[in-house]
């Protein structure tokens, strides 16, 4: 028997290291290895390893203004979502280790205590018994008797000759990487959603500003136009032309208003608090509140690294150890029960030689017909794993179109603000030809007025295109991966 002992020992661990999950394999890249070359996007400028530099810039290096640095803090502080994020990681963390306690044994301990007593003949008696379940001893004749157990064991545990417990381990494991992932993506994308919100409020704060000067000159044009038109130089016509350019403006100072009262509420419930007046923006100006450049024309793999990626990839990791786990299903299951302690009908001499005793035992069993449960739960796990397949190639395709879509707008914008800011001059002094041409008698109002709205409607552009050069960069940092620093 002695001898049998190792060569058990041996298959026991042999069987033990027996993992039934699929080998796992990286899906290969679902999109281009580069992201697209043409007229509309940048010029390369590094190679991957500058790449690798964009998740490196800490969003206090990349965010030049000092308040929206503050104003990201606080969001970073205060914010609901995070702190949901944060909540996830620890409840994620909690299942993790709870399923891997499953793979050691638990040890319990026990003591019970009896008194029995029978009378002479043994036919009238009763008993008195209090503890827990353990081994009882038991004492002939009349007169009271007395058990004493103390013991110490293990109940019931399941060996894992075929990585049933392992795989379910595994599984809680990548769920909890996929959690923390998450909540990575989740700050990344607060910090764009703070930043954007922030650079709209401000550029609001120049439309107002643009406005407010707009209404001011088209008020003087009324009072010209009225002016005249008390003096029977200019006809009603003009007058009303006037009047609806200055009621427009109007108009627009009014909802600007609005906007810039709801855009702070947005950015207060981005940050979780109220923020305060002095970190708020009164316009972004030409200005530039962030980095001027970030590397363009790299590698695409540099996708795999960010969280939404990671994440797509560590719950597909987890489908994988499903699959183990349902194929060891159909296997036999093996547990072990032992206990060992001491018994005595003296409460003394419980701890007394020739007093220990222990014992072992082992089960085993195997489902023989479950009506196909087994093979439908296989089944299960390897259609929930090409769901993961497809979704983590969604996350990548998602996140390549998200970066193109960036790279695009980057390789442009320098020539849309050059465009918009020429127009806007020209517009201006356009309407101020017009103007005096029309205060000389020699163009009618009507191109004056045409005049002022174009330069109106150019104005508005600019504001509106120097957003757009803002938020692209704050878009292109955070769709690379930055923002995790």
């Amino acid at each position: 028997m002695h001898r049998r002992l190792p060569s058990l020992l041996l298959l026991t661990t042999a069987l033990a290291g027996c993992d039934l999950a699929p080998h796992y394999d990286r899906p290969a890249l679902a999109a281009p290895s580069r992201f697209p070359q043409g007229p509309a996007y940048p010029a390369a400028t590094g190679g991957q390893d500058a790449t690798q530099d964009v998740a490196g810039i800490g969003w206090r290096d990349f965010f030049t203004d000092d308040r929206l640095r503050q104003t990201i803090a606080l969001g970073l502080a205060n914010n609901r979502d995070l702190r949901v994020a944060a909540a996830n990681i620890l409840a994620a963390r909690a299942q993790y280790r709870a399923q891997r306690a499953d793979l050691f044994p638990t040890i319990a301990a026990g003591a019970d205590a009896s008194v029995r007593h029978s009378g002479s003949n043994g036919s009238n008696g009763s008993s008195v018994s209090s503890g827990s379940t353990g081994t009882s001893g038991s004492t002939e004749g009349s007169g009271t008797a007395h058990s004493y157990t103390a013991d110490i064991g293990v109940s019931s545990f399941e060996l894992d000759l075929f990585g049933k417990v392992r795989n379910e381990t595994k599984a809680a494991q990548q769920a909890y990487f996929a959690t923390q992932a998450g909540a990575d993506a989740t700050r990344i994308s607060l910090i764009a959603e703070i930043a954007t919100a922030w650079l709209t409020m401000g550029s609001d704060q120049d439309q107002l500003r643009l406005s407010t000067q707009t209404l001011r000159a088209y008020q003087q044009s009324v009072d010209i136009t009225r002016a005249q038109f008390d003096k029977g130089i200019a006809s009603e016509l003009d007058v009303r032309q006037a009047e609806t350019n200055l009621q427009n403006a109007r108009y627009d100072v009014a909802q600007l208003t609005t906007q810039i009262a709801q855009d702070q509420n947005a950015l207060n419930l981005l940050a979780g608090t109220t923020v305060s007046a002095a970190l708020l923006p009164d316009g972004i100006g030409a200005d530039d509140h962030t980095l001027a450049a970030l590397p363009a024309g790299l590698d695409s793999t540099i996708l795999l690294k960010r969280p939404d990626v990671v994440q797509a990839e560590d719950q597909l990791r987890a489908q994988y150890a499903n699959i183990g786990a349902a194929r060891a299903a159909f296997f036999p299951t093996i547990s072990l029960t032992s206990a060992a302690g001491t018994a005595s009908s003296a409460l003394t001499g419980l701890f007394s030689g020739g007093s220990f005793s222990w014992n072992a035992t082992g089960s085993s069993a195997l489902t023989l017909f479950d009506f196909g449960r087994n093979k439908a739960n296989l089944r299960y796990a390897e259609a929930n794993r090409d769901a993961a397949v497809a979704a983590y190639e969604k996350a990548v395709q998602t996140a390549f179109r998200e970066v193109s879509d960036a790279l695009a707008t980057r390789g442009t914008i320098g020539a849309q603000i050059a465009a918009r800011t020429a127009g806007a001059g020209s517009a201006d002094k356009a309407a101020t030809l017009s103007l005096a041409r029309y205060r000389s008698g020699i163009d009618s109002f009507l191109t004056t007025l045409d005049a002022q709205r174009t330069l109106y409607a150019a104005q508005q552009s600019l504001v509106t295109t120097r957003l757009q050069r803002e938020t692209n960069l704050v878009t292109l940092y955070s769709t690379l991966g930055g923002g995790l620093r």
